[in-house]
This record gives structure tokens, sequence and C-alpha cells, in this order.
């Protein structure tokens, strides 16, 4: 079984930047995908982007969000720019042996922006 732990949420102005981190542990087998959803609330979970060493984006983040991972770490990061009111919302870590099939949940980082 496979830890998830989120951190780097919090509160920022609009326009401002993140960057959250999730750090796997545990019996983690190649290959490994990881990924990053969010949920606000009254809304349903929503894809926000996902590295299998290439990474794919979510429309709605496009070209603000950038996934990255540190393979000797375990660790998956999204920096987050030129945040909006509307990406306010609890940001999940998820893994997984494949691209679109996540066994592995991570608690959940808050990440508030304020207009």
């Amino acid at each position: 079984q496979v830890q998830l732990v989120e951190s780097g949420g919090g509160l920022v102005q609009a326009g401002g930047s993140l960057r959250l981190s999730c750090v796997a542990s545990g019996r983690i087998f190649s290959p490994y995908v990881m990924a990053w959803f969010r949920q606000a609330p009254g809304k349903e979970r929503e894809f926000v982007a996902r590295t299998d060493g290439s990474p794919y984006y979510g429309e709605s983040v496009k070209g603000r969000f950038t996934i990255s991972r540190d393979n000797a770490k375990n660790t998956v990061y999204l920096q987050m720019n030129s945040l909006k009111a509307e990406d306010t919302a609890v940001y999940y870590c998820a893994g997984g042996p494949s691209t679109w099939k996540f066994d592995d949940w991570g608690q959940g980082t808050q990440v508030t922006v304020s207009s």
C-alpha cells in the first residue's frame, strides 16, 4: 500500500503563486503515475494534472500550473501561478499503476485564493 501526503496549501491573493508537494511512501511499484485533482465546495472532483513522464493538464489550468516529479524523492509537485478565485478547492494527490487508474489518494490540502 502507498501513502500519499500533500503539503503546501494555504491562502493567497489572486494573481499569486503556490507550490504543492506530495510525498509517496510505502510499496511503490513501477510504473507509478501521479496526479493532482481538486474539489471545490458543492462541485465534483476535477482533474488538474498528471505525470507519467509526460505532463498532461486539465483545460482550466493549462498555461498556469506546472506538474513535476522527483523520482528519487518519490515526490510530485504542482506549481500554481496566476491563481484565480475559482482555483479555490481542496487539492488531492493521487497515484496508481496506469494513466487513469488511481488507487491511492492523499488526505488533501486546502488552497484558498482571495479576490
